[in-house]
């Protein structure tokens, strides 16, 4: 046996007990207000069942009924411009904060007017989860995704801790802006076995960001016990890997949740540190609607009556009453004015038809109205001059990845909000390429390396963004945006057009290197176009000069949308002309002309541009001519097909060059869309030049193999010119 000395982790955990002497030191005002809330949240939450057993919801509703205490004490100790993050299951928190947004401390429910907002935000709430166009996301988030900027809603997610690096990323931007404001990520006990929950504490912990991370434990992740699911009894332990203090609460009492909250928001004031609390709590129905979990056999009728017997309405009222903050008839006052807000708001939603309840039909969104705020409207680019390299004067040499570092370096000193961060990018004078030399040195704590954990900081990149900073994101290689794949997939690209189309803005710029040729095998090697072109919310460029690199990032950097920036290693040390003024704008969804011809229409970008010139001049001694097209933009929605078609329509004949293999590549989704557009003007199909549909290879040799040769392309330029494909 080993000699083993024993080794104690220094974790500051407590846990809250409230006495009814805490009752006694709180503002009686701000104790009726949270009553009032409890019963707002419950009645509305029973509304929607109605509603939902009616048919007039369409898809889940999942309740928080029983939960309510965790949301009206968490935001009575919030300030208005505190920031919360939800789940799926989050009605009670976007009522809570509109409540508290509007309430001031010495606003009293039983005597004052009801604040006019509450109403709005009730029904606005009641039309968002109905799919209603006057929702607070046109009625696209409907139950499980809202957002309500302007009071602090920053976003609720119905992904399974998908919120959570949006939230931490929300907390990086308070302290990047240094403006004292906290955020509070809520989420669920099923999300402390996600990847995306370790990823952003690690970073929030590291980075000390100004954020409280409340565990809503209600036992169960649908059906699946934590008991099942978790390796730990205590769930707060979790905190103890990320350096933050941790609180544990009955999630049932409201005012023990209001002094956990307070206490966890004045240490992050005092020690710039996060705090984790864990709630528990209890939610009175199944995962969604109004059966209870008994039905389905995974809890017992006997254990719901034990904690329905803990029902925070009910003992909340039972102990104001008892200490003689109000009386019987004022909790029936309250309960009979939250009634009117729930009836106002259903009545904002619906026609009775005799007794039955119909929609109204001017508040059903239109199918012109499913694609607005896709993307941005592009009034960011209102007074931009597009100018492309050829129409200045480029005497200046500059090698590509120099330009990279150039242009990055030139939007830091011109914009405080921007800041850079991905694995090494401040390491090794200037990250792994050099694609950031000498930016640490000019702008210390805006350059910041990450851990390895690309959905933690890609997800922190978004919430950052959608509060007003403009990250530039650096993924080492392009294979590993799969680790990252819910971040960047279905929360940065979805999020504009899910919560409305106006809410958020997404100002996102992630950058991220081709190695094809280097060797790194199949799991570093990837092309990421196509995969990112499946997402619409997207905007992909592809630079293959050092001038087009300028000028495209530019337009990335001024636009609000998220933008991929391809970039391919054989490109890295190739040197081109610049202009001396980096300040140019290059279209996106502008297509670059690289060879002129009259036979052969040839679409191709990144790696293969180079080798489709030198296939095109060879071409000519056979007189062959080819009319070659660097797309540049390569997201679908922009494909310029303006150019190709101007180019099609003359010479009928068109080839597709991509490096990339078959299954991985967009030439053959270009190639639909041109046969549809330009379908009379076809001589010949579509020829597809791409690499082999394989992994790429470590061995130099087969590298070689997987990859198309001029000899490829010239062979299928010479086929479609022959009309022999």
């Amino acid at each position: 046996m080993p000699n083993l000395k024993e080794l104690k982790i220094d974790f500051d955990w407590k846990q809250v007990v409230v006495t009814d002497a805490d009752y006694k030191e709180q503002s009686p005002n701000q104790l009726k207000q949270m009553l009032f809330q409890l019963y707002l949240i419950r009645t509305f939450e029973n509304k929607l069942l109605e509603l939902k057993n009616a048919d007039l919801i369409h898809g889940p509703v999942h309740t928080s009924i029983g939960q309510e205490g965790v949301a009206v004490g968490t935001m009575a100790s919030l300030c208005p411009n505190d920031g919360i993050s939800g789940t799926h299951r989050a009605h009670h928190q976007y009522l809570a904060k509109a409540c508290s947004f509007f309430m001031n401390e010495g606003y009293d429910p039983l005597s004052d007017k009801i604040d006019e907002n509450v109403q709005d935000y009730s029904n606005i709430l009641l039309a968002e989860i109905m799919g209603l166009s006057l929702g607070c996301c046109s009625g696209r988030g409907g139950s499980m995704h809202l957002c309500s900027p302007e009071i602090g809603v920053l976003g609720t997610n119905a992904i399974v801790g998908g919120g959570i690096p949006l939230a931490t990323g929300s907390a990086f931007a308070e302290k990047y802006k240094k403006t004292g404001n906290i955020v509070v990520s809520f989420f669920g006990d099923g999300a402390i076995n996600q990847g995306a929950f370790h990823e952003a504490l690690n970073l929030a912990g590291a980075w000390k960001l100004p954020i409280i991370y409340i565990l809503e434990n209600n036992l169960y992740a649908v059906a699946t016990g934590v008991a099942e699911s978790a390796a730990v009894k205590e769930l707060a332990v979790r905190a103890a890997s990320y350096g933050m203090p941790a609180i544990t609460v009955d999630g049932m009492d409201p005012l023990a949740m209001k002094l956990a909250v307070q206490h966890c928001a004045d240490g992050i004031q005092k020690t710039s540190t996060p705090h984790f609390i864990e709630a528990k709590t209890y939610r009175d129905y199944h995962h969604a609607g109004d059966i209870p979990g008994s039905a389905f056999g995974y809890r017992t009728k006997e254990e719901e009556a034990q904690w329905k017997a803990r029902d925070p309405l009910e003992n909340f009222s039972a102990k104001l009453i008892s200490l003689k903050i109000i009386n019987e008839a004022q909790d029936q006052q309250l309960k009979t004015m939250v009634n009117e807000i729930i009836a106002k708001a259903e009545t904002y939603c619906c026609d009775l038809d005799g007794e039955k309840k119909q929609i109204k039909e001017n508040l059903k969104p239109t199918a012109e109205s499913v694609t607005f705020g896709l993307r941005s409207d592009k009034t960011e680019f209102d007074g931009i001059e597009f100018t492309e390299p050829t129409a200045m004067k480029c005497d200046k040499k500059m090698k590509f990845v120099e330009a990279i570092s150039s242009v990055t370096g030139r939007w830091m000193k011109k914009d405080p909000d921007v800041f850079v961060l991905g694995e090494e990018v401040g390491h090794m004078k200037g990250g792994p390429y050099l694609a950031t030399k000498g930016l640490p040195k000019r702008f210390p704590g805006r350059v910041l390396d990450t851990p390895i954990s690309e959905a933690g900081f890609t997800g922190l990149a978004g919430g950052a963004a959608m509060s007003g900073l403009k990250p530039v994101v650096e993924i080492m290689f392009p294979d590993f945006a799969l680790v990252a794949a819910d971040q960047i997939f279905n929360q940065v690209g979805k999020l504009r057009h899910m919560y409305g189309g106006d809410n958020v803005d997404m100002p996102f710029v992630m950058r991220t290197r081709i190695a094809v040729g280097c060797g790194y095998g199949g799991q570093h090697s990837m092309d990421p176009t196509a995969l990112f072109s499946l997402f619409s919310g997207w905007t992909i460029l592809s630079p293959t000069t050092a001038a087009d690199y300028i000028g495209l990032f530019n337009s990335a950097m001024q636009s609000k949308d998220p933008v991929l920036m391809v970039e391919h290693y054989a490109h890295y040390d190739k040197e081109g002309l610049v202009p001396d003024n980096l300040d140019y704008f290059i279209e996106i969804g502008k297509a670059a002309k690289i060879h002129n011809g009259s036979d052969v229409t040839v679409l191709t970008y990144s790696y293969m541009t180079d080798l489709v010139k030198q296939a095109a001049i060879e071409l000519e001694a056979e007189g062959i001519s080819v009319d070659a097209i660097d797309l540049r933009t390569l997201s679908l929605n922009d494909i310029d097909y303006e150019t190709i078609g101007e180019s099609f329509m003359r010479t009928l004949n068109m080839v597709i060059v991509e490096q990339s293999p078959a299954s991985n590549s967009i030439g053959a989704r270009i190639g639909y869309e041109c046969q549809r557009r330009f379908f009379d003007y076809l001589d010949s199909p579509i020829a597809m030049v791409t690499g082999a549909d394989v992994p790429t290879p470590v061995s130099k040799w087969a590298e070689l193999a997987t990859m198309p040769t001029i000899d490829d392309i010239k062979d299928s330029i010479r086929k479609s010119n022959a009309r022999q494909l």
